[in-house]
């Protein structure tokens, strides 16, 4: 059977090699990932030179060399936009962001573009009964995270603790959380791993979502097998 090519753009550097084992046995062998980065090919020094202001919708990704970064969304647009031409060319049926973060609607494209955030704005509020605590990877981001689910309707408190450090940080919010009335954890950002979540339901005792892998199985009902 011929393989389905399926396109990802993390708003890091490609390729995300923390993200795609939780995905596999979701996509199986039959699905051809090819990847791109809106970071990719600049150096440290570029990239710092995008540093949040006030006001800036701030997003936080990975680097190849596995570290963090925190930058400012209108400075990586136009790079993601080059993304989706690169991988049209390389001829993928639809393509996937790496990243639960809000995009504008103003990208150009010929084939289906996949956002987590808009799968997870229809369906957190039907899986949660009212008490939201949302885990978000920056301190920087907690205004705007609380300002999202906020505007759904729902009783929201937003967390930080990024993904990309020691799992100690995850777990400390998980006990925090855990001492709370929030009928349902959400991990928003990619780069919450699946061993994350079974940490976060095993020490909290709540329902737990996951973005990525939420992202694998709703791309996975727009394909033929």
């Amino acid at each position: 059977m011929e393989k389905v090519k399926i396109g990802a753009i993390t708003v890091g550097q490609s390729p995300r090699v923390d993200v795609t084992p939780d995905l596999w046995p979701i996509f199986g062998p039959n699905v051809e990932l090819i990847e791109a980065g809106g970071l990719d090919g600049l150096t440290r020094e570029d990239i710092e030179k995008f540093a949040p202001e006030e006001g800036d919708y701030v997003l936080v990704s990975r680097l190849k060399d596995g570290s963090s970064v925190t930058f400012a969304e209108r400075y990586v647009l136009p790079r993601l936009q080059q993304c989706i031409d690169k991988l049209e060319k390389e001829g993928v049926r639809l393509i996937l962001f790496f990243c639960t973060g809000d995009f504008p609607d103003n990208f150009r494209h010929k084939v289906p573009l996949i956002f987590p955030n808009k799968i997870l704005l229809g369906m957190v509020p039907v899986l949660c009964a009212g008490k939201l605590a949302a885990v978000t990877p920056s301190e920087k981001q907690l205004e705007q995270s609380q300002k999202k689910w906020g505007n759904c309707g729902l009783e929201a408190k937003s967390y930080a603790a990024s993904p990309y450090g020691e799992m100690e940080a995850v777990e400390a919010v998980a006990r925090e959380i855990a001492q709370t009335d929030a009928d349902l954890v959400l991990l928003d950002c990619i780069g919450y791993t699946a061993e994350m979540k079974r940490m976060v339901a095993k020490i909290t005792g709540k329902n737990v979502i996951l973005s990525r892998t939420i992202l694998a199985r709703a791309v996975m009902e727009l394909l033929d097998y």
